[in-house]
């Protein structure tokens, strides 16, 4: 007997493994921001463990953007401290079930996800357009 295949997991997963580097740091901030989005909801709503889940997940992507930048250059170097501070801010949201720390979060993943979508569409930063 076989496995069935889900098509949509497998295009899911091939999408991953053929991605280039700006592509897969947009879907991890992609990602990342939704479940943001997600733990500052359960929080509100008073759902704990969904919050926790939701935070460990951006957590865990945090994490893995941050051993796998690139520390030769400054750009890398900074890009690691970012993603540290965010990842901190996580854990004092989760530790404290405190929204104020994702709100402060928040905003720097957005705009991390959205440097990397210009970096994945070939676009210049804004400042740099000619």
């Amino acid at each position: 007997m076989y496995a069935q295949h889900n098509p949509y997991q497998q295009y899911r997963e091939n999408a991953i493994l053929t991605a280039g580097q700006e592509r897969l740091a947009l879907m991890l901030l992609d990602g990342a921001v939704r479940f943001t989005r997600q733990a500052r909801e359960h929080i509100t709503a008073k759902d704990t463990s969904a919050a926790h889940h939701a935070l460990v997940r951006t957590q865990n992507i945090l994490g893995y953007l941050a051993a796998t930048a690139n520390v030769e250059v400054e750009v890398g170097q900074n890009l690691a401290l970012l993603y540290d501070y965010i990842h901190d801010r996580l854990v004092e949201a989760n530790i404290k079930k405190d929204k104020k720390p994702l709100d402060e979060a928040l905003p720097l993943l957005e705009d991390l996800r959205d440097t990397w979508r210009q970096a994945d569409n070939g676009e210049k930063p804004e400042g740099e357009r000619q």
